[in-house]
């Protein structure tokens, strides 16, 4: 009888799909950019060199990872300690010189050689640290000391981010994490759809207070201003609803097939800074239903391979690992598209791989890298 050869797996579907948007981010910056860049005096390949350094920090750190001989270094005391550490200093240091404001938000630090988001290094640091938490001791879930650590720590990172940054996507997105990974790694469903339930009711209660308090002339902040915008954004066409109406504009005027790659009438100031958070709206007018289509099917295959690889891990970290890798994607992808196409009121949410911004894309590359690693790992007997 032949005898049995043990060979490791290597998802190459998921590096193809990941090359794949890159690429198709670097093409679709340079064409939503480049007009802007002019006008700012910069050449007309500012925001795609930019974006291509970044790329590159991205793809060497994920390498590294994928080649390193262990991860599982990251599941120590230590390194889970760190995380958590590192991810509060990172956020107060935005009080520090080192910060900067940009469109009236203080969220990046300024460290001469890059611009540096600490919410994005939160959300890596959050997937390590729950994975870890929750790996080294699996029955910490079962009462609700380990949920309230496994859900406190990521929650007060969240409200740490949201008053500090300003940045509830961000804060959404970590506690999103938190969620899904907890979820998956108890049985006690029932919580989680009183959880949802409790959420839903806390956010139908706060959209109509809004309404309420709009209609009879109660002064509201600029958060429940986005939720009117978000209603009637025709109303509010010259202020709060005016990058959602330009967003729809481009999204009706692509109609099936779209205008055509650097067609887009919309980026030609009409939609401010298209290249950021609005980007998939300019992929809407230039490639159309079909365009977007193909956007969001690769998006799914990326998020399905990566539960393949959960499903297939050797062990409970590194399947959480993936699984928090897997959330994150999956989270940022379902709320920028649902914001350009007013689904949810408007909340700034970078479009993973494509739009625009250097800490995005380097920390998601490097979190592609942890869940390649995973897979390296999976046996396969032939």
């Amino acid at each position: 009888m032949a005898k049995k050869r043990t060979k490791y797996f290597f998802d190459y579907t998921l590096l193809l799909v990941v090359f794949a948007l890159l690429i198709f981010g670097m093409l679709m910056i340079f064409s939503t950019s480049s007009y802007e860049a002019s006008m700012q005096g910069h050449s007309a390949y500012f925001y795609l060199r930019k974006q291509i350094v970044a790329v590159g920090i991205g793809l060497g750190a994920m390498f590294i990872i994928i080649f390193m001989k262990s991860y599982y270094w990251m599941r120590s005391k230590v390194i889970l300690g760190t995380a958590v550490i590192g991810s509060v200093i990172l956020m107060l240091l935005l009080f520090s010189p080192l910060a900067f404001s940009a469109n009236g938000a203080t969220r990046w630090l300024d460290l001469k050689i890059v611009n540096l988001q600490p919410a994005e290094v939160v959300k890596l640091f959050m997937i390590v640290f729950l994975a870890g938490f929750i790996a080294n001791g699996p029955g910490r879930l079962r009462d609700w000391k380990g949920i309230g650590v496994a859900m406190g720590v990521p929650g007060a990172l969240a409200i740490l981010i949201w008053q500090i940054s300003d940045n509830l996507s961000s804060a959404i997105i970590v506690l999103g994490i938190a969620g899904v990974v907890v979820f998956v790694s108890t049985k006690n469903y029932k919580w989680y759809l009183l959880g949802i339930l409790v959420v839903a009711l806390f956010a139908g209660g706060y959209v109509l207070l809004t309404i309420y308090q709009s209609k009879n002339g109660v002064a509201i902040d600029f958060r429940q201003d986005r939720i009117i915008a978000w209603l009637d954004p025709e109303s509010y066409s010259s202020d709060t609803g005016y990058q959602t109406l330009q967003s729809l504009y481009a999204i009706g005027s692509g109609g099936i097939l779209g205008k055509g790659i650097g067609e887009s009438v919309q980026k030609l100031g009409f939609i401010p800074e298209a290249q950021n958070d609005m980007i998939f709206s300019i992929i809407c007018e230039e490639l159309g239903l079909v365009g977007a289509l193909v956007v969001m099917a690769l998006f799914a295959l990326l998020i399905y391979r990566c539960l393949l690889i959960a499903v297939n891990a050797n062990d409970l970290y590194s399947a959480l690992l993936v699984v928090g890798v897997m959330a994150h994607i999956a989270i940022q992808v379902v709320l920028n598209i649902a914001v350009v196409t007013n689904s949810i009121p408007n909340t700034g949410i970078s479009l993973p791989f494509i739009s625009y911004g250097g800490s995005s894309v380097v920390f998601l590359l490097c979190e592609i890298g942890i869940v390649l690693r995973v897979s390296r790992s999976i046996k396969v007997e032939e």
